[in-house]
């Protein structure tokens, strides 16, 4: 069901091996598979498809940041993933946007699985495409044979504390997006009696 490139971690679990034990066999040099390293966490693995159905299409890549702000953040983003990119597939769409990871109607993340060329779809980190819920993305673009590649896998596993983490989020984006508007509302009051 892989296709080549693939994630190392994806491969190990498909193929039966811990992904601790892909990783350690990859830096031995005994990984039964030719694979490279092209991030700092990121380690794709060259197999030939199997006789599963193959998706033809390339990659979209997505990049996202929260506020206008973060514009640099958001092109250095942008040139990681193409970066990345360069060494892997054709790039078939690139979307990017500024906006809440908590906001689902944005309509460049929605394109990339809406897009039938896009046969994976790839973000630097999981919360770029979205705080909570990336996992049903996930399933629906593997319902249709395509996959979401992770560049920075260095996020947390463990279902309950991912869990938590997004409903911490959730809570703290609703108490800190009130209390920002609330404390840019003092400030320009502020600024304006000391204009006085």
């Amino acid at each position: 069901m892989l296709c080549s490139p693939c994630d190392l971690k994806e491969w190990a679990v498909v193929n039966g091996v811990h992904p601790h034990t892909a990783y350690r066999s990859f830096r031995e040099g005994t990984l039964p598979v030719p694979a490279q390293g092209v991030g700092p966490r990121t380690i794709l693995v060259n197999i030939e498809a199997d006789s599963s159905p193959s998706v033809s299409g390339g990659l979209g890549l997505y990049a996202r940041v929260l506020s206008h702000d973060q514009k640099a953040d958001l092109e250095r983003q942008l040139a990681r993933l193409v970066a990345w990119a360069a060494t892997a597939d054709r790039v078939v769409r690139v979307e990017s946007e500024i906006g809440s990871g908590m906001n689902g109607g944005r309509s460049k993340a929605k394109r990339l699985p809406a897009d039938p060329d896009v046969a994976t779809v790839v973000v630097e980190h999981k919360d770029r495409l979205g705080r909570m819920n990336v996992e049903l993305v996930e399933a629906a673009l593997s319902a249709t044979g395509r996959r979401l590649v992770v560049l920075d896998g260095g996020e947390v596993e463990d279902d309950l504390v991912r869990d938590m983490v997004e409903v911490l989020t959730s809570f703290c984006a609703r108490l800190y997006g009130r209390r920002s508007a609330k404390n840019r509302v003092e400030k320009a009051l502020e600024a304006a009696a000391a204009d006085d």
